[in-house]
């Protein structure tokens, strides 16, 4: 099987729509104080989950339950994922271990000298781990090919399969391994497959009677019937003829993954999808109270935009703001306490400039981006 390439960075306008219709919760949850967070933002179905208060499954949008302050657990059966995450709005694999999760709270700085997230996150999913750990969660999703606004769905099917596999392996997956290790199939000097791809092999991903969960003929049995005549005349109704176990054999040998099918880069396209949809909800909640502003020439005083928050009060961390043409608009300064930039004019009639405004909410490590456009007349 060839390597599983059907995810795209970019997401439709009416999935990113859809999104955020669904995941907008703002983290919210009862009045018990109970929040309902989400793993990944198109979610991941059917894992079990523990918090100090809480034991569950995750639902279809990869939703769980907890209290601020806790940690979070997750595990596929009995195969742990992750464990001691802290739990939050959204939750990604890139905090699941503690290197990539710290990681993330540095920003880095873009061409236009303002701090950004992205760029962390990119660097982050080089990580070995991290990588081998997507392989595995994407190898294990019922559907092979996972679409462009589908999320991870473990089913129970393949949970059983898991667990009665488990024990058999020879030794424990390891996500901290390297790649290659990790993805080892078997060859000539080391004849047995990894962990990872032992536990593959053990999984049928569909239905328990189906033909491709059987046991694969061996050779001694093809060996044992009757070759096909080459005149179809001479082919006898009911007689099984060794092509035709042999197309048996390759059949489910076909139909039975390794880490091979879940490449580097459908994990990394996988993973990119996911902090974009994350960050796409965050910043549809945030807007500025202008879009545009026109000003003479001859108005030279102190102006003030102010990022606001949809149905809530704005609460950041951080903001800055640049001027993409300083000769036309400077910027004077900015305030995360109130949520403002102020900046005035300096050019002439029929200038203009973008004033961009990076901002980090209080509940997330994401900057987020608005931009004013300013013209003069």
């Amino acid at each position: 099987m060839r390597p599983v390439h059907l995810l795209r960075v970019a997401l439709p306008l009416a999935v990113l729509l859809s999104l955020s219709g669904c995941l907008d919760s703002g983290g919210g949850g009862s009045d018990d104080d109970t929040r309902t967070g989400s793993l990944n933002a198109n979610g991941v179905s059917g894992l079990s989950y523990t918090t100090a208060s809480r034991t569950g499954e995750t639902d279809a949008r990869g939703h769980f339950e907890y209290y601020p302050g806790e940690t979070v657990s997750f595990s596929v059966g009995d195969l742990e994922l992750a464990s001691g995450v802290p739990a939050k709005e959204f939750v990604t694999p890139l905090e699941f271990f503690a290197a990539t999760r710290s990681k993330l709270d540095t920003p880095s700085t873009d061409d236009e000298g303002l701090r950004t997230h992205t760029l962390t996150e990119q660097a982050v999913l080089s990580d070995n781990a991290l990588i081998n750990l997507t392989r595995l969660m994407l190898a294990l999703n019922w559907e092979e090919n996972l679409q462009d606004n589908a999320g991870l769905e473990y089913r129970e099917r393949v949970i059983s399969q898991i667990n009665a596999a488990l024990p058999n392996l020879t030794a424990p997956i390891d996500f901290t391994v390297s790649e290659e290790a990790f993805a080892h199939t078997g060859s000539a000097t080391e004849p047995a497959a990894s962990p990872a791809n032992q536990l593959l092999a053990a999984i049928c991903f569909y239905p328990e009677d189906d033909e491709l969960c059987e046991e694969p003929p061996t050779q001694a049995e093809i060996d044992a019937l009757p070759p096909r005549p080459e005149d179809d005349e001479d082919v006898e109704p009911g007689v099984q003829y060794q092509e035709d176990l042999q197309n048996k054999r390759d059949r489910i040998l076909e139909a039975a993954r390794t880490l091979d099918d879940f490449d580097r880069e459908a994990a990394e396209d996988y993973l990119t999808r996911e902090l974009n949809a994350i960050t796409t909800v965050y910043g549809n909640r945030y807007y500025l109270d202008d879009a545009t502003a026109t000003y003479p020439a001859s108005a030279t005083e102190i102006q003030s935009v102010e990022v606001r928050k949809v149905d809530g009060d704005t609460e950041l961390a951080q903001i800055e703001a640049i001027s993409t043409r300083t000769q036309d608009v400077v910027v004077h300064s900015f305030d995360w306490q109130s949520a403002s930039v102020e900046y005035f004019v300096t050019g002439n009639p029929g200038g203009e400039a973008e004033i961009v405004i990076s901002f980090r909410p209080d509940d997330t490590y994401r900057w987020l981006r608005k931009t004013l456009r300013v013209t003069i007349r």
